[in-house]
């Protein structure tokens, strides 16, 4: 009688139980699960509100009494000097369009012009609009990176525009250089100009609004870096692997049964 032997068969493995969570620790991760919902909306609830008041108190005082809502109703309408302000800017805008409005505004240029010290506020807070709301500049459309502030350490830039004739001259080297600016975290409104060789920036695939919000995050919050879709990838990967494996079970062959003489 030959009697093949089988291996033996092991018992699977059993995952240790998970020990309940406190009632401190749930706690802890509820509050915040809350906190990272409603910090967000607040904080944002909170500068549009701010936004819109101070555009009010700014505007209102220009606006006869007998055309304030708060003058008929019982109460302030908040946004009133918003509405008016946008309604006025557009008007402003299209009155410049004409040649009446161009005429009115050169000779108030004109004016601003031989003005010592208001001359050069104008001209450059002109220049600084007509770059980021023109639409026709490439200021700060690109995002890059530098060797700041020591080697091997690199920051985030914005590229702007290539420096004047005048500093072009004055600047050392032959090599084309590129005028940048370094925010600043967690405030991306300050931080460091400065001139840096066209060769040493590496221009990178991100928008100015992604750079923003890593800046402004310190890094915690990265592009890209959506937890649902992070979560929906996870899932579809372990779908995948649980079908691969259900495939793999069903195409192998039966164990041959062991006969006994």
């Amino acid at each position: 009688m030959n009697r093949e032997e089988l291996p033996p068969i092991e018992p699977p493995e059993e995952s240790p139980p998970e020990h309940p969570r406190g009632l401190m620790a749930r706690f802890r991760n509820y509050f915040l699960t809350g906190l990272i919902v409603a910090g967000p909306v607040a904080i944002t609830l909170y500068l549009t509100w701010w936004f819109v008041n101070w555009v009010d108190n700014l505007v209102r005082p220009f606006v006869p009494t007998v055309y304030r809502p708060e003058t008929y109703l019982p109460f302030s309408v908040p946004g009133s000097g918003l509405v008016v302000a946008v309604v006025a800017l557009t008007l402003l805008g299209f009155l410049t369009a004409n040649l009446i409005g161009r005429t009115l505004v050169d000779l108030g240029e004109r004016l601003l012009g031989r003005m010592p010290v208001v001359r050069a506020i104008y001209r450059g807070l002109k220049q600084v609009f007509e770059t980021l709301f023109s639409g026709k500049g490439s200021s700060f459309r690109k995002v890059g990176l530098v060797e700041f502030p020591s080697p091997g350490m690199w920051s985030i830039v914005l590229i702007s525009q290539s420096p004047s004739v005048n500093i072009a001259s004055q600047l050392p080297g032959e090599e084309e250089h590129i005028s940048v600016f370094l925010p600043c975290a967690p405030n991306p409104t300050t931080g460091f100009f400065f001139y840096v060789p066209k060769s040493k920036i590496i221009e990178v695939d991100m928008s100015t609004e992604d750079a923003a919000t890593l800046i402004m995050s310190a890094g915690v919050v990265q592009p890209g870096s959506d937890p649902q879709k992070r979560n929906a990838a996870a899932l579809a990967g372990m779908a995948n692997a649980a079908r691969v494996a259900n495939s793999a079970a069903a195409l192998q062959p039966a164990p041959a049964k062991v006969k006994v003489e």
